[in-house]
Parts: structure tokens; C-alpha cells; sequence
């Protein structure tokens, strides 16, 4: 039987350290990875959707705040600058393949910024949103820092922006294979591009869990869509607000 009195000392340690909101991560992130497991890695079982649900109910039933939660969970934060450095390593080993089909890779490159842009401005703009939640959904398909600088840089919500970036690559992670598969798309780079540029991180850790291929080509796609995205955002938003505003 369980000391329930060890049990209850811990808890009371555990709860007034910064080191709650780090255990509560990963305990999440490990119930997720296993619920993923067990329904055989489909990508409608997103461990990464998973957890943020299994963390917010958690913040739910214990009253503890955002802000306090963040204090122990940043170290996770932290590692995130690591990890997206680490993805050279796969992109060194394709750079010959990358280099051949530099052309390619471009206009996919273009055509999916600008997609991403304009498909956001237009929808919140025709169903009759504010000028202000247009600037904030314009940047979402870039990864979190980008989107949430060149949100600022426009005058919109950048917590918002980063809720949505986070909703964006859920999204393209659970329904890539099941629109490559109806498209007939087979390549693994074009397929690991394609998540990269419309579902940035999460997009590319989907793709790295397919093949190195594939992660290698996302991170790729990643990278470059955030560059895009800060160049052409700033005045792509501007321009679809004055056409449709």
C-alpha cells in the first residue's frame, strides 16, 4: 500500500517549488507519447496536442497560474533554441538533394508563404472580423518567435498569434498524410516541405518521427518560411487590409 503520508509531504514540497510546472510538462508529454503509442502513431492522437490538453486540465484542477505554471516549465522553453539548432545536422546530410532542386523548392516556398498570408487576412476579413485579428492570424504559419515579432511589428495580438501558430501545426500535423495520400504525393521532401512551410515545428517534428527525409526537408521548409514570412508580411497584410478592409 502507499504511504500516503510520504505521499502528501511530497505533494506539499513538490507544489511550492518551481519544479511542479517542469514535472507537470513532462508528465504530460509521457501520458501523451503513450496514448500515441498505443493507437499505433496515427497522427490523430498528436501527443503534442494531447499534452496541452492533459496541462491545461491539470492548471484547471490545481488553480495554479500561467505565470507561475512557466516558472518551472521554462527550462523546456529553454531547450527549444538547442533543438532547433540541432535540425543542421539533418539538413547537412540532404544539402546535395536540396541544392539540385533549389528552383522547386523556391516557388513551393513563395507560393506557400504567400498562401498562408493571404488565405488568413481574407478569411477573418470576408466573415467580418477586426482589422487587429487580421494582423494577428497573418504571420500564424510561421514558427512561434518569427510570428509573434512580426505580429507586434503590425500592430497585432502577439499572444494570440502564438495560440495560432500552435493551433496552425496541430492541424497541418494531424491532416498532412491524409491530403498527401488524397494527392497522391509520395516524395518524402515534398512532403516534409510541405509540412514545414504550413505547420513550422510541430509540423517538422511529425515529419522527422516519418523519416530523416522528411525531417530534413520540414526543418528546411521551417526555416525558410519564417525568413519569408517577416520579409513579405509586413507589407502583405498591410495590402490586403486596404484591398478588403
Amino acid at each position: 500500500m502507499p504511504d500516503f503520508a510520504q505521499l502528501s509531504s511530497f505533494w506539499v514540497y513538490l507544489s511550492a517549488s518551481p519544479l511542479l510546472g517542469l514535472t507537470i510538462t513532462l508528465c504530460a508529454y509521457v501520458v501523451a507519447q503513450g496514448i500515441y503509442a498505443r493507437c499505433k502513431y496515427s497522427p490523430l492522437a498528436n501527443p503534442v496536442a494531447i499534452a496541452i490538453a492533459l496541462v491545461s486540465v491539470a492548471l484547471l484542477v490545481s488553480g495554479m497560474s500561467y505565470q507561475r505554471y512557466f516558472a518551472g516549465a521554462q527550462f523546456v522553453h529553454f531547450l527549444l533554441g538547442p533543438a532547433t539548432v540541432a535540425l543542421a545536422v539533418p539538413l547537412a546530410r540532404a544539402l546535395p538533394r536540396m541544392r539540385r532542386a533549389f528552383l522547386p523548392l523556391l516557388g513551393a516556398l513563395f507560393t506557400g508563404c504567400v498562401t498562408a498570408i493571404v488565405s488568413a487576412v481574407s478569411v477573418v476579413l470576408l466573415l467580418g472580423g477586426s482589422e487587429e485579428l487580421a494582423r494577428t492570424v497573418g504571420p500564424k504559419s510561421a514558427t512561434t518567435p518569427i510570428a509573434m515579432a512580426v505580429s507586434e511589428g503590425l500592430r497585432g495580438v502577439p499572444a494570440l498569434t502564438a495560440v495560432l501558430v500552435i493551433s496552425t501545426g496541430i492541424f497541418g500535423a494531424v491532416t498532412a498524410r491524409f491530403l498527401f495520400n488524397a494527392m497522391k504525393i509520395e516524395s518524402h521532401a515534398a512532403r516534409g516541405f510541405a509540412l514545414g512551410v504550413a505547420a513550422h515545428g510541430i509540423g517538422t517534428a511529425r515529419a522527422f518521427q516519418v523519416s530523416a527525409e522528411m525531417g530534413a526537408f520540414a526543418g528546411l521548409g521551417m526555416g525558410l518560411n519564417g525568413i519569408m514570412t517577416a520579409v513579405l508580411a509586413p507589407w502583405l497584410v498591410p495590402l490586403m487590409l486596404r484591398l478588403l478592409g
